[in-house]
Formats: structure tokens, C-alpha cells, sequence
């Protein structure tokens, strides 16, 4: 019952940090709660069966002490037909009693197994939610866990880039190593988003259309869209500018660098990814391989960023496009999510469905009880009204043995409770089921017995 209880601890933990699958974290946590007190329903059921039994043992074992008991009175008769007349009777009561006993026990037996063969499966079942929940906590505390590590990871690689950006501003001088650049940033912001297995690199591909459409990356998404990533911006203006020792030469170079990377805009633009590949959003990503490069784009042209939202192009920086990828990365833990809540699911409609099966069966088992204690109160009606008054008339005649005394017995006022479904239940459980006049049993709900 502790592993219940924490189960429903987890739940509660995953639903606050998780809000947005508030709704199906409370219906996991609403079905762990009614597996609980389904769990609780079935000790108890458990624990009445052998109470049950042990009470139908007893009692037995009282009508086969009475038996004996007036099988040794009878013999001490004197008479030889009497002697004969009672161990007749004696075999008759002892038959009754056997057949009684054995129909009780093969019952009881037999419900006993059913219940076995049922609980088996529950367990398993209940052990494969709890481990559902705790697959899904445990990822949780390692996807925040890599976010830190990767936001700690983001701003050392940050000052690194800052510190090396003067030693390579001489490489990129070249425009396949400028390339070469921009694409080993993009995998590297790829790869520290976790997103590798989602990402297509495209160095050498191409789209098919009136004109080559060659993006650097392909990001998948869930929904089957597609993300496009170009890390191809040219970056001959802001080198130029870092190596001017005047200002105004500097300033030159950076409306340059402005210049270009607009002309490169417009470009993407009228590339029309999202016409040519229809699984795309509307936009494409232009990636730029420092934060320097849009800032000092930026410090010399301002209206730059918003012609290049108009023409549906969005300037990124390893920064920002690390913000994209690892919302992207989000989608798709909340789709594997979802999957997991849909096995839990699954399960739990499969846990009902046994569930409301035993119900069945341990209504069925308390007529069956009912039955063997009208069978021991006609026993010993039969006893007080045939038995008993012939008995005690030998006693009169001075028959009996010396110091002997017929006992009575108190008929068995108990019964089997009754348990009753809702109307709900009921309606539901009749369409699979239906019962004879012979067995008129109670659906009972799984999660509800009428006390």
C-alpha cells in the first residue's frame, strides 16, 4: 500500500512541473487512486472469504461432532431394530452432511482459484503503472538536468567564442573555411540541443524546384514538419571591420556587413522554402555563427531585423537558435510523453476490465455461500423435527443410555452480504454479461461495494 501511496506522490510531483499535461497526469493520478482502493476492496473481499470458510468449517465440524455424538447414543439402544432403524438414519444424516461439505468445499475451492488467476494479473498490472510513473519522473529530472548542464555548457562556450573570435578572423578570410565555419557551429548547436537525431545536415543535397535550394539543415518536428536552416550568411563586411584602425573605415565596413546579410535575406525570401516543401512552417531560419555578427549588423542598419520578420526570415544566433531547437526537443519529450500516458491508459481500461470480472465472480461466490447455509438449516430443521422428538420418547421409555443427552442446534441466521452496484455500473456490465434466475448475483462496481 506504501508503493500506491508514492505512486500517487510522483503523480502529483509530474503534474506540478509539468502543467501543460495537467489534464492527463490527473486522470493517471484519479486511476492510481481507484487501483488503490481497488487493491483495498480485494484484501478485504480476501479476508471475508476465509473468515467465510473458516466459519463454514466450523460449523461442520460441529454437525459431524453432533453425528457422532448421536450415532454412539443410538448404538447403546438395546433394541435391535431400533439400533437398526438410527444407524440408518445416522447414514442418511452423514450423506447429507458429506455431500453439503463437499459441494462447500469444491465451491469454495473453486472461487479461491478464480480469485488467484485474478489477482496475479492485477499485480502485474499495478507494477507496470507504478513502473510507467516512475520512467516518466525519472526522465523529467534528467531532461532538467541536461538543460543546466547544456545552459552552463552555452555560456563557457560563449566566452571561448569571444576569446578565439580575433584568431579567426584571419581563417575565415577564405570563403570554404567561412563555410566550413558556419556549419561546424550549426552542428554544434545541434548537438548541445540534444537534437542530432532529429536534425538532417544537407553539406552536399540539394531540393528539387525552378531554382537550387540548398539549406544546411533539416529540423524535423513532431507533426512531421520540417525546419529550415541556412548557415551560409556572408561575413567578409564585420572581418573587414574588426581589422580597421579608424573608426569611420570601420563604420564602413559594418554598413557593409548590414548590407550584405539583408541582400542575403532577400534572398532566402524569394527561395520560398515553405512553397517548396510543404511540410515546412512559413518562415526559414538564416543562421549567423556569433553573436557579434548580428549585433554589429544590427548596430549599423536597426530596421534589419524587421524586413527580415516581413520577409519571413529569421535571423538566429547560436543563442537564440539554441532556444528554438530545445523548444523542438521539448515537443517531442511531450509527444513521448503522451505515448507513455497512452500505455498507462491502456492499461488502466485493461486493469477495469479484470477488475469488474472479479466483482462477478465474488458476487456469484456469496449465493453459493447463501446456498450451503440453507442446506445446514434444513439439516437441522430436518434434525429438531424428525430426529430430535423420536429421540427423546426413548428417553421416556427409559431407552436411553445413562447420563446422555440429545443437543439442540441453532439454525445459521447469517448470510452472505450483498453487494450493489450503481446504475451506471450496472448498465455497463449488463452489456457484457447476463445472469440466470439460478445465479442472481449483483454486478458489483470495482470501485464501489454497497456495506
Amino acid at each position: 500500500m506504501n508503493a500506491l501511496w508514492l505512486i500517487l506522490g510522483l503523480l502529483l510531483g509530474a503534474v506540478a512541473v509539468a502543467g501543460a499535461l495537467a489534464p492527463r497526469i490527473k486522470r493517471l493520478s484519479a486511476d492510481a487512486a481507484r487501483a488503490s482502493e481497488l487493491d483495498r476492496e480485494l484484501v478485504r473481499a480476501q479476508a471475508d472469504l476465509t473468515h467465510e470458510r473458516s466459519l463454514a468449517a466450523e460449523r461442520l465440524k460441529t454437525l459431524s461432532d453432533a453425528q457422532d455424538q448421536l450415532s454412539a447414543n443410538f448404538k447403546a439402544l438395546s433394541a435391535e431394530a431400533l439400533h437398526a432403524g438410527m444407524a440408518q438414519l445416522t447414514e442418511l444424516a452423514r450423506g447429507h452432511l458429506l455431500a453439503t461439505q463437499a459441494q462447500a468445499t469444491g465451491e469454495l475451492e473453486k472461487r479461491q482459484q478464480a480469485v488467484e488467476q485474478l489477482v496475479a494479473p492485477l499485480k502485474d498490472q499495478l507494477g507496470r503503472v507504478d513502473a510507467q510513473l516512475v520512467s516518466l519522473d525519472q526522465e523529467r529530472r534528467e531532461s532538467r538536468g541536461r538543460l543546466e548542464a547544456q545552459l552552463r555548457t552555452l555560456t563557457e562556450t560563449g566566452e571561448k567564442l569571444r576569446t578565439e573570435t580575433g584568431a579567426l578572423v584571419t581563417a575565415l578570410r577564405k570563403p570554404n573555411a567561412r563555410g566550413q565555419w558556419g556549419q561546424m557551429q550549426l552542428r554544434n548547436v545541434v548537438e548541445l540541443a540534444g537534437m542530432v537525431r532529429h536534425c538532417d545536415f544537407l553539406e552536399q543535397a540539394s531540393l528539387s524546384g525552378e531554382e537550387a535550394l540548398r539549406p544546411d539543415a533539416i529540423v524535423r518536428m513532431p507533426g512531421g514538419k520540417h525546419v529550415m536552416i541556412d548557415a551560409k550568411a556572408p561575413l567578409q563586411g564585420v572581418l573587414d571591420a574588426y581589422q580597421a584602425r579608424e573608426e569611420d573605415e570601420r563604420q564602413g565596413h559594418l554598413r557593409d556587413h548590414a548590407r550584405l546579410l539583408r541582400k542575403h535575406v532577400r534572398a532566402l525570401a524569394d527561395k520560398g522554402y515553405w512553397d517548396q516543401l510543404g511540410s515546412a512552417p512559413d518562415f526559414v531560419v538564416m543562421f549567423l555563427p556569433g553573436e557579434h555578427l548580428y549585433g554589429a549588423a544590427l548596430e549599423a542598419d536597426p530596421s534589419l531585423i524587421e524586413e527580415a520578420m516581413a520577409r519571413r526570415v529569421l535571423i538566429a544566433t547560436p543563442t537564440t537558435l539554441l532556444a528554438i531547437l530545445r523548444a523542438v526537443a521539448y515537443g517531442w519529450q511531450q509527444e513521448r510523453v503522451a505515448e507513455s500516458a497512452q500505455a498507462i491508459s491502456e492499461l488502466g481500461r485493461e486493469l477495469h476490465g479484470r477488475l469488474v470480472k472479479l466483482a462477478g465472480l465474488l458476487a456469484k461466490l456469496g449465493v453459493r455461500l447463501n446456498s450451503t447455509v440453507r442446506a445446514y438449516n434444513e439439516a437441522v430443521g430436518s434434525y429438531e423435527a424428525r430426529v430430535l422428538p423420536g429421540a427423546r420418547r426413548f428417553v421416556e421409555h427409559g431407552v436411553g443410555s445413562a447420563g446422555g443427552e440429545l443437543h439442540s442446534f441453532e439454525q445459521v441466521t447469517v448470510s452472505a452480504r450483498t453487494v450493489i452496484a450503481d446504475d451506471q455500473s450496472a448498465a455497463t456490465d449488463g452489456e457484457g454479461s447476463q445472469t440466470s434466475p439460478a445465479d442472481d448475483t449483483s454486478t458489483v462496481h470495482p470501485l464501489r461495494a454497497a456495506g
